[in-house]
């Protein structure tokens, strides 16, 4: 097996740049399901990827995580797309991304994060399903931080960059909140979960929360057929697991519900307790495994060395759950509790709840 050497910290010198890694991103805080009703806003889509702050100096790239790791190792061909697009010295704020189809595909973008040292397997992995780095921000050019600007020269300076490149492109923009309500219902279909609003006469702040995030949230009626404890205090509620009946009849485990304080986890504790099913009692998540079921417990990328117990419950309680985004058959993120439907039966919770919006091209979007 060919390997390649560990990634360097990304902090190590040599830099010569303005802004040197590593630096926290700006960050957003939720803004509803509304365009905020402000004129000092400028709208982006919201892109459903990896965040990356993109270093070149000279003829180095790195590549900086949220977490401020280097993962230029994992994406060889945005590390040579930047090289193109980029001048020598340069810092950019954007995401990367993997279309398939015309739509966002984030587990190939997932995918990508796991061979760590398989050469073979990287290469592979960048041929087949190339990223694509989305730029949205301009912390230095040249010889000039750009971090005190306000964010309207930033993207000047930004769209000074922008040319037609190969793994590599501009988020759209727009002041206009009419066209920021066109994008924001007509590009769900493509993998979009929502907006970003920049105040544009804001500097770039790294680790505050000066963005606001607007994104799709809709609610469903969904069959609680277990729960996890907390991690500090395992005999309350840490989070709900939720089922949706398919076409033929099977449970299928679509997602979690979470993010209850303290008194609440002790209190749903108290109401899920009389559906507690003994060890061993037959429940439709651990019978002898279905075609096509989806169950709790599985260990992936994002849950490896958490503990995934789990307790069953009699699938006879539904609850209402708001949600932004449906990724094939499971909830894209955590849902959050609204109350119980005590009238609803469980079987009735099906899928066809479910708003699918139509298919976009998110291509024709960045072009």
């Amino acid at each position: 097996m060919e390997t390649t050497a560990a990634p360097a910290s990304i902090g190590e010198p040599p830099w010569d740049l303005p802004v040197t890694p590593p630096i926290a991103p700006m960050l957003a805080s939720p803004a509803g399901d509304a365009l905020p009703d402000r004129d000092d806003l400028a709208f982006e889509p919201k892109w459903d990827g990896f965040r990356m702050l993109a270093f070149r100096c000279g003829s180095r790239i790195a590549l900086q995580g949220r977490g401020g790791d280097d993962l230029s190792y994992a994406f060889p061909e945005l590390v040579a797309s930047l090289r193109d697009a980029l001048p020598e010295r340069a810092v950019l704020d954007g995401e990367a991304i993997i279309l398939c189809g015309g739509r966002l595909d984030f587990p190939a973008l997932g995918n990508r994060l796991r061979p760590r040292t398989d050469a073979n397997t990287i290469s592979r992995l960048a041929s087949e399903s190339p990223a694509t780095y989305v730029a949205f921000d301009a912390l230095a050019l040249g010889d000039r931080s750009l971090l005190d600007a306000p964010y309207r020269l930033r993207r000047e300076a930004l769209e000074r960059l922008d040319s037609p490149r190969a793994g590599f492109a501009l988020t759209p923009m727009t002041l206009d909140r009419d066209v920021a309500l066109r994008w924001f219902h007509d590009f769900e279909g493509g993998g979009l979960d929502g907006l970003m609003a920049k105040p544009v006469d804001a500097p770039y702040s790294p680790g505050k929360r000066t963005l606001l995030k607007i994104k799709h949230r809709r609610t469903l009626d969904a069959v609680v057929a277990g729960w996890r404890g907390h991690a500090k205090d395992p005999d309350r509620v840490g989070s709900l697991l939720l089922g949706l009946y398919d076409g033929r009849g099977l449970l299928q485990h679509v997602g979690a519900a979470s993010g209850f304080s303290a008194p609440r986890g002790r209190e749903i504790a108290e109401h899920v307790a009389p559906y507690a099913l003994a060890e061993g009692s037959d429940h439709p998540w651990t019978r002898d495994a279905d075609d096509g079921q989806r169950r709790p417990g599985a260990t992936h990328r994002w849950n490896r060395g958490r503990d995934q117990t789990w307790h069953p419950l009699r699938p006879a309680l539904v609850a209402e759950v708001a949600y932004d985004q449906f990724e094939g058959e499971r909830l894209r993120h955590v849902a959050t509790w609204l109350r119980w439907r005590p009238d609803r039966d469980a079987p009735s919770c099906t899928y066809s709840q479910v708003a699918l919006p139509a298919p976009v091209d998110i291509e024709a979007l960045l072009s």
